[in-house]
């Protein structure tokens, strides 16, 4: 139970803050550069099992190692956790595939740092300061 509140809290900032992100903000960049690698639609499938292990590691290597910590660590814990998540992805991307873009590889990890620092504090606070 200890790890479901900040789970469910994670869940519901991530969610709302990458679908802006992929579905408004950043949708014409991802289209621009990543065009011929786009599906058609979202594997839900793939999407949502890639938000439970992502979202499980926030709360096991973030939220709950900051439970006696600053916000300001949770921040700093989550935003190195989204570096290198992110650039684990990008940064293989680049080595393997054949002209995976420079500007997606530093724009995503950019953005990775941000959300897991966001989601992570968002997490942490709210699980500490509500019943």
């Amino acid at each position: 139970m200890a790890y479901l509140k900040p789970f469910l809290l994670a869940a519901a900032a991530f969610t709302a803050l990458d679908l802006l992100w992929l579905g408004v903000v950043a949708r014409g960049i991802y289209a621009r550069y990543l065009g011929q690698h786009m599906r058609p639609s979202t594997d839900w499938i793939a999407a949502i099992l890639f938000y439970f292990i992502f979202l499980s590691g926030i709360i096991y290597f973030v939220v709950q190692p900051g439970t006696n910590n600053s916000g300001m660590a949770v921040l700093l814990r989550g935003a190195f956790f989204g570096m290198v998540a992110y650039s684990t992805y990008e940064l293989t991307n680049r080595a393997v595939l054949q002209d995976w873009p420079w500007p997606i590889v530093l724009i995503d990890i950019a953005w990775g740092t941000v959300l897991c620092a966001l989601v992570g504090w968002f997490s942490w606070y709210f699980s500490q300061n509500t019943t």
